[in-house]
């Protein structure tokens, strides 16, 4: 099996992240995409997320209607920070012989060094750029820090490129503004019934 894996936030999830994960699956032949809302990213410590339950439940409505697109809570049953490295560990126990392509943006691939025992990560499973507007992956770089491991673990996918951003979508919620077309209709459905980003 070929898995894609999708983690982050989603706080909201929108088209742009299906999108992305639609693109990867059919570029590079994958069997589904798993979308990982993470627990408490390292990355993100700064600012107040809403609760794991609110955002579990968009991301199951909004990837609700495609039989490839399937949700893990893995990181939500977790104590601590949400590493990637324990994620993919613990998936390898569930779906054993699959491959993983882990699907984020270039610009954290660029980063991946400075990720949480990256090393061992990368062994552990392919990583999957999605080009984002004005910037480059930074694959000599990595080939340095990593060795042959960059050549043959990781990937460019040039994705649709729309620009929607979560934090867009929060601050029109807040300003009483439509956020039509940037999610599903059952996501924004979901986020007005619910009182989100008031």
């Amino acid at each position: 099996m070929r898995l894609g894996i999708l983690g982050g936030t989603f706080d909201p999830v929108h088209i742009g992240h299906l999108i992305t994960a639609e693109c990867v699956l059919e570029e590079l032949s994958l069997d589904g995409v798993l979308f990982i809302p993470a627990n408490v990213p390292p990355h993100k410590t700064e600012r107040k997320i809403i609760s794991s339950y609110h955002r579990l439940r968009m991301v199951c409505f909004a990837t609700a209607n495609n039989p490839r697109f399937k949700v893990s809570d893995i990181e939500l049953n977790r104590e601590g920070p949400s590493y990637s490295v324990d994620t993919i560990n613990e998936l390898k126990k569930i779906y054993i012989g699959a491959t993983f392509f882990f699907i984020t943006g270039a610009d954290a691939i660029n980063d991946l060094p400075t990720w949480h025992e990256a090393k061992e990560l990368l062994k552990n499973c392919h990583f999957v750029a999605a080009t984002r507007a004005g910037v480059k992956l930074e694959k000599d770089a990595l080939i340095e820090y990593f060795g042959e491991l960059a050549r043959t673990n990781i990937h460019e996918v040039n994705t649709r490129r729309i620009e929607i951003s979560s934090t867009d979508i929060r601050q029109r919620v807040k300003e009483g503004k439509n956020i039509m077309y940037m999610v599903t209709d059952t996501v924004a459905k979901y986020i007005e019934k619910e009182g989100l980003y008031k």
